[in-house]
């Protein structure tokens, strides 16, 4: 018989956390924290199995999880000595999701389920706190009423308001038992003439309701929507825990928190979190009242002046200290800890790897690798190479002026600025017309997910450091102000008030998620300069990785960026870019209209020298490193003029008659124009083209050479081969520009010719190309094109229902498609080097600064992979990451040093 069901806790526990795929993060965590004598309430946990039989045979169980179910209930009841259903001694339960890696707020959860007229009497007897009962109860029934009843949680919350503004209340925690009651019976009476039938009373129900409201949260849009941004597979599946309910709304004495083991946002080592007196786990992350922090540190760092718990719960919080301490160096890892105290006692209710901003975690991974927690290996794996694109963003001027409105909590850093929108779908919708826009909301929620992902930044007016808004804009990069309790955010009228100040849908903003600050207008920014922990980290990759890592580069700025980044070379200079310059297009233009060779070799005679300046300007800025210039390579009517008023100023200009241009341009129209006359076709009809380029690099090779007395190795790059003639022509024409060049100037360098592979057929016929080959570059944006028969410009319209049903994973254009293009590229690579053992091989697409797809070159062995100047950083760990995990590493592994002591 298949076990479905898997108990923790202190007196029968049948996990632990090497069981992460079968009880999920939290369920794994939470039988470790019990095996390690923590103070975990009883439970159980319904496996990933479970959700993948439910979804697989039409959102149903297998036969024997009833019975598994209640078996386990009853090894709670035991321990806790209470029952489940039971009016004089009620035992309540959490349900809670738990899929294999967190996914904070896009799953449901149902507290103090087991509630009803009898055990809420029962509850307030036992625990002789009334008010206490009743507001569980209501908590309950507002909860189960939205995630399983599919009931509006603002309902609820209008009831709620309505009764306070009535009756004098501010606080929830001014209410009375009496007038919990009369709530209650409000959100009683709404269940029924919202569903027609009354919230159901029986305990059992109750749990398959909510037990069933779990597995269907998984494939709901907002977890969906997160799903897709983090790469999580939906074949995953969530877990469902159970576990005995603990009160840290039973009075004073009580509290609810979740915490850091260090700051996520800085990674500074200090206990960083906060807590509630007198509440439940979500008045913490839902921003209904106002948090409190942990530490003495940590109040004054915020500047609040609300007491820590350091303060006002001294022995507890020294309990919880002791757990800090146990649960890093356990782990070995940053842990984010939720955590309930009930009349004085401490109880931990799950604990899982923290996320944190990329700063972070370079500080965290650097610092534990010197307190001798992690080797240097571990360190680098830990860091999430996309993550790095964080750093790489502006961050305000200190020199701008700027109106700052109000100061917040800075739940996540960085700085944006955009136009104010208030709702989600909005913030979409202006993203996708080009606009930069700020999520301004009272709180976020999870439905808000895909909003906040569109979204530069966003804004809070209600919530803390741990908000829903404070996790997920880390978890994106993203910058978030939360708490910002100055601000009225009026969602309904579309305004935000402070004070005389109307900030309207629309208008601009700035914020600055380091500070808190939400300032008026829009502020000038400024580049990051690294730390010195990136720079540590990036030392390990580059003495780890066993791949180059090149750039995509053809302007002095962004080779000189590059350079900055780390970049070892340039593995694709796009010499047509060059061409587009507007001093130059009318060279450009006369050169493709020209009628006879003579005509065109007098264009390219104007050309010659700009293209040799530019290429001396990259050779000088890469100093000695390799540049691989691919020649001319888009199809010619990109070049040309199609406006009427642009097609009469180059008339006039190039002394043609218009007519004749409009005849011309007609000529030169192509149906399919990225499979015409483009690449080294143009060479082949053209090869003047071809050898004024190859001769402008030469010239720039030897200039360059000679003023900064270092070698420079220029690498030509025929592009769009299909044929080994195609490129034995070419090399020729490129070859005897060098003979001519190094005759004229009296010097000879090193150089190579190779080819870009980015056709079926080149892939196929490697072995014959490679013969006049020295190097192959896959250029993988087409390769992907003419593979898959699919346009990249147009696939937009069609993709999203591709990766949806599950057709590809990915984008196939974002990360490379292994089984496809990927076997293209592995071929190639067999085929090429049995016929050229010494073939440099490379990526030069956009994949090359993806890091599945980094990973995938280095499983199939290339050299180097290019990618934009920005993706460099990424592109070097990802590329230590990889050889780390295929065994491929430079050095051998490093043993952890002696273990340092904790600040």
């Amino acid at each position: 018989m298949t076990k479905w069901v898997y108990s923790f806790g202190k007196d029968k526990n049948e996990g632990d956390r090497s069981m992460r795929n079968l009880l999920g993060g939290k369920g794994c965590n939470l039988a470790e924290m019990a095996s390690l004598g923590l103070p975990v309430p009883p439970g159980f946990t319904i496996t990933t199995e479970v959700c993948t039989y439910y979804y697989a045979n039409k959102r149903s169980y297998p036969s024997e999880l009833k019975a598994q179910v209640e078996d386990a209930l009853k090894t709670i009841e035991k321990s806790v000595g209470m029952g489940f259903g039971d009016a004089a001694n009620p035992l309540l339960v959490s349900v809670r999701s738990g899929a294999r890696v967190s996914m904070p707020g896009m799953m449901d959860t149902v507290l103090n389920l087991g509630l009803n007229e009898e055990t809420v009497a029962g509850l307030a007897k036992k625990s002789g706190n009334e008010r206490f009962a009743w507001d569980s109860y209501r908590r309950f029934i507002q909860m189960y009423s939205n995630v399983v009843l599919d009931c509006d949680h603002h309902d609820f919350e209008d009831i709620l308001d309505t009764y306070k503004r009535d009756n004098g209340v501010y606080q929830d925690t001014d209410i009375t038992a009496d007038g919990w009651k009369e709530i209650v019976s409000q959100y009683k009476a709404l269940v029924q003439e919202e569903k027609g039938k009354p919230f159901p009373s029986d305990p059992y129900e109750q749990l398959w309701g909510a037990i069933g409201a779990v597995f269907q949260s998984w494939m709901v849009p907002r977890a969906v929507t997160y799903r897709k941004i983090h790469d999580i597979p939906e074949t995953w599946g969530t877990a469902v825990n159970v576990q005995a309910m603990v009160f840290g709304n039973m009075g004073d004495d009580c509290a609810t928190g979740v915490a850091f083991t260090r700051d996520p946002s800085t990674g500074e080592n200090y206990f960083y979190g906060e807590y509630l007196v007198n509440a439940q786990g979500e008045d913490v992350v839902a921003g209904i009242r106002t948090p409190q922090s942990l530490t003495k540190y940590g109040r004054e760092k915020e500047g609040s002046n609300l007491p820590s718990m350091e303060e006002c719960m001294p022995v507890v919080f020294k309990q919880l200290c002791d757990l800090r301490e146990k649960l890093e160096k356990h782990y070995r890892e940053v842990q984010d800890i939720e955590f309930t105290v009930q009349t004085g006692q401490l109880y931990m209710l799950q604990t899982r790897t923290g996320k944190r901003t990329a700063a972070a975690a370079l500080k965290i991974a650097v610092d534990m690798v010197n307190e001798g927690l992690i080797t240097e290996e571990e360190a680098l794996l830990r860091v999430d190479p996309e993550s790095l694109d964080q750093l790489l963003h502006p961050t305000i001027d200190p020199k701008a002026e700027k109106k700052v409105i109000t100061r917040g909590l800075p739940a996540s850093p960085g700085a944006a600025s955009g136009r104010v929108v208030f709702l989600a779908d909005e913030a979409v919708s202006k993203a996708h017309e080009g606009e930069k826009v700020i999520l301004c909301r009272q709180e976020t929620s999870p439905e808000d997910i895909h909003g906040m992902h569109a979204a530069q930044g966003i804004v809070t007016s209600r919530g803390g450091m741990t908000s829903h808004a404070a996790v997920v804009a880390r978890g994106m990069g993203k910058p978030c102000v939360a708490g910002a309790g100055e601000l009225y955010i009026d969602i309904q009228n579309r305004i935000i008030r402070k004070g005389d100040i109307e900030i309207r849908e629309g208008d601009t903003i700035t914020i600055d998620g380091s500070s808190g600050e939400v300032i008026l207008g829009a502020v000038k920014t400024i580049q990051p300069e690294l730390s010195e922990d990136f720079k540590v980290l990036m030392q390990w990759a580059d003495v780890r990785r066993r791949m180059a890592v090149r750039a995509n580069a053809e302007t002095p700025l962004d080779a000189q960026t590059a350079r900055d980044f780390g970049a070892e070379g340039i593995g694709l200079c796009r010499t047509e870019h060059m061409f587009f310059d507007a001093d130059r297009i009318q060279n450009v233009r006369e050169m493709i209209f020209a009628s006879d060779e003579t005509s065109r070799r007098a264009a390219l005679a104007k050309l010659l020298p700009e293209q040799r300046s530019d290429f001396v300007k990259l050779f000088t800025i890469m100093k000695g490193l390799p540049i691989t210039v691919r020649l001319l390579d888009p199809p010619l009517h990109e070049f040309l003029p199609h406006d009427e008023a642009d097609i009469k100023a180059f008339a006039k200009a190039a002394k043609l008659d218009v007519d004749d241009v409009m005849q011309r341009l007609s000529e030169l129209k192509e149906t399919n124009p990225m499979l015409g006359h483009r690449g080294c076709r143009l060479g082949i009809t053209y090869p003047e083209i071809y050898e004024m380029q190859a001769r402008a690099i030469f010239e720039a090779a030897v200039e360059a050479s000679k003023k900064a007395g270092e070698n420079v190795m220029p690498e030509i790059m025929i592009p769009l081969v299909s044929t080994h003639k195609e490129l034995t022509l070419m090399r020729e024409v490129v070859e005897q520009a060098a003979r001519d060049v190094f005759a004229e100037k009296g010097a000879k360098l090193d150089y190579s010719v190779g080819t870009m592979i980015e056709l079926p057929r080149a892939a196929l016929t490697a072995d014959e190309i490679a013969l006049s080959a020295d190097f192959f570059s896959f250029g993988t944006n087409d390769l992907t094109q003419t593979t898959l028969g699919m346009s990249r410009d147009d696939a937009a319209n069609f993709l999203p229902a591709y990766t949806e049903k599950g057709i590809f994973e990915r984008d196939p254009f974002v990360s490379i498609d292994q089984q496809g293009v990927g076997a293209l590229v592995e071929i190639a690579k067999e085929r090429g080097r049995s016929a050229n053992p010494s073939l440099k091989l490379g990526i030069c697409g956009e994949h090359g600064g993806d890091p599945s797809s980094i990973a995938f070159c280095e499983k199939v062995g290339l050299d180097y992979v290019s990618c934009s100047p920005y993706r460099v950083p990424i592109a070097r760990l990802a590329a230590s990451q990889a050889a780390i995990r295929l065994g491929n590493q430079k050095t051998v592994k490093l043993e952890p040093k002696a273990a340092g002591k904790k600040a």
